[in-house]
Order: structure tokens, then C-alpha cells, then sequence
């Protein structure tokens, strides 16, 4: 009996240690609104954009170094060249071009930063290119 109160009270301990809160990191750290968009339907040829926000939440300033995208169809319109300060934020545009595409489309962008956050860098988007209509006249 003792044994299993022994072993009853090691094991409280045990996850009285792992449930503690982790500190915070320290250095920037890249905190995005929304990682992910759905633009839904679109028709061949069609270009859309979206500004995905975000926030240095960490302690020090936040440099994004490059974008990289995975196709020529996906292209950054922009983002902040200047440090983003704590509790600074910022926006970064991307553009997707459905010329010559079809179907179903996931596209991943890559933000290379000083971020110490490896889960902030990659945000994304999703959506299903028609076939374009044909004109009428």
C-alpha cells in the first residue's frame, strides 16, 4: 500500500512540473492574425490578393530577411524592410495569378526572419480554379 501512495504522489509531482507555463520566449517572435486563407472559387486567369497581419509579440526587434514562395504564380507584394519593434505590426501582401491553373490549389509562403518562433514562419492559402467561361457576344 505504501508503494502505491509513494507512486500516487511521485506522479502528482510529475505533472504538477510539465503543466507550469513555459516563460516567454525571449528575442522576436512573428504572431500572425490568421495563417491561412480560402479564397474559394475562382475562375482561370482570375488574380486575387490577400494581406495577412501580424504582430512582433516577442522581446526584441523583428527583421524579415525574404518571402519565398513555392511557384512563379505566387507572388509577395510587399512587406515591412524596417525592424518591427516589439508590439510593433505589420502586413505582407501576397498575390496569386490562376493563369494556367486548375482545380484545386494550396499554396505555402515561407517568411524568413529572425523570428525564434519556427511554428510563425509559414502561412498559406487555398482555392479551387474553374474553368473560365467562355464569352459570349
Amino acid at each position: 500500500m505504501k508503494k502505491y501512495l509513494l507512486l500516487i504522489v511521485v506522479l502528482g509531482f510529475a505533472v504538477e512540473v510539465f503543466a507550469q507555463e513555459q516563460p516567454a520566449q525571449k528575442g522576436p517572435v512573428i504572431t500572425f492574425e490568421k495563417k491561412t486563407h480560402d479564397f474559394g472559387d475562382i475562375f482561370q486567369g482570375d488574380k486575387v490578393e490577400e494581406t495577412f497581419k501580424f504582430a512582433n509579440t516577442g522581446t526584441e526587434p523583428l527583421i524579415i530577411t525574404n518571402v519565398q514562395v513555392t511557384c512563379g504564380c505566387t507572388v509577395p507584394k510587399g512587406w515591412p524592410r524596417d525592424p518591427i519593434m516589439p508590439g510593433g505590426k505589420g502586413e505582407l501582401t501576397i498575390a496569386f495569378n490562376s493563369a494556367g491553373k486548375m482545380g484545386k490549389q494550396n499554396k505555402v509562403v515561407t517568411v524568413v526572419s529572425n523570428a525564434v518562433n519556427a511554428d510563425g514562419s509559414q502561412i498559406s492559402f487555398t482555392t479551387n480554379v474553374l474553368e473560365k467561361k467562355a464569352q459570349t457576344q
